[in-house]
């Protein structure tokens, strides 16, 4: 039990700002393994996000407290998915070649590319929740199965190498069937809060999103890094956003 709390607290120092006790050990071994729990991450995340624009909306209007939830949301996780995703705009976007590519995406400064990537994405973010009705249902559901569908290549995508100046170190790079069987049962209660026929549509679509993030990320640089995850994780997560507002 302390091996697997050791692995979930791991996950969690990673993926989050939220501090890990002083007695748990890192190895890459332990990244690795720690894989399993990156959706229960996304649950713990995504319910005290819900819980402060819960909170929230008993003294301010639906609209500051979304904004007030979405800000305490980059908090928590140092906008670690984010500057994926804008990070992974200006490399695909700024060049041609492969290497060109990873070589902008480590550059910690951003471009224009990226920046409107990240405009887009939580302006999108934004318009998309607070026309939901449900928004507390919304990111309950967004934000473990947003994960699951980033983290999931893992199993079958090919790690693209960076150097160890890369600000994507260390990256769990290894997802075995035992994970993989993990990280989807505990997503699987996320789908509980839809109807059958909407949550079968839901991950209809999460499949098609899939796939076509796969084939882009092979063809843009042969495989996944981990800022590539982080732009599949902020895609999926606007993209049940969109699902639910149109179901």
């Amino acid at each position: 039990m302390k091996n697997q709390l050791n692995l979930f607290f791991l996950a969690l120092g990673f993926f989050s700002r939220i501090p890990m006790p002083n007695w748990v050990e890192y190895s890459p071994e332990k990244l690795n393994r720690s894989s399993r729990y990156l959706v229960m991450v996304g649950w713990l995340l995504g319910a005290l996000v819900a819980a402060l624009f819960f909170c929230a909306h008993k003294l301010f209007p639906e609209t500051i407290s979304l904004w007030l939830a979405m800000g305490f949301s980059l908090l928590l996780t140092g906008a670690f998915h984010e500057d994926g995703l804008a990070d992974t705009a200006d490399g695909f976007g700024g060049a041609f070649s492969r290497e060109k590519k990873l070589t902008i995406m480590k550059d910690s400064r951003i471009g224009t590319y990226g920046a409107s990537a990240l405009v887009m994405a939580l302006l999108g973010k934004y318009l998309l929740l607070i026309e939901n009705s449900e928004i507390i249902i919304a990111l309950l559901i967004a934000y473990p199965l947003s994960r699951a569908t980033a983290i999931s290549l893992i199993a079958d995508m090919h790690y693209v190498s960076e150097s160890d100046t890369s600000k994507s170190k260390p990256l769990a790079n290894q997802l075995t069937k035992t994970d993989l069987t993990m990280l989807l049962l505990t997503a699987l209660p996320a789908l509980f809060f839809l109807p059958p026929l909407q949550a079968t549509i839901l991950v209809a679509v999460l499949s098609a999103v899939r796939i076509v993030a796969k084939a882009y990320l092979n063809r843009q640089i042969g495989g996944y890094t981990g800022d590539t995850l982080g732009a599949v994780q902020q895609i999926s997560e606007l993209t049940i956003y969109g699902v639910l507002l149109a179901l």
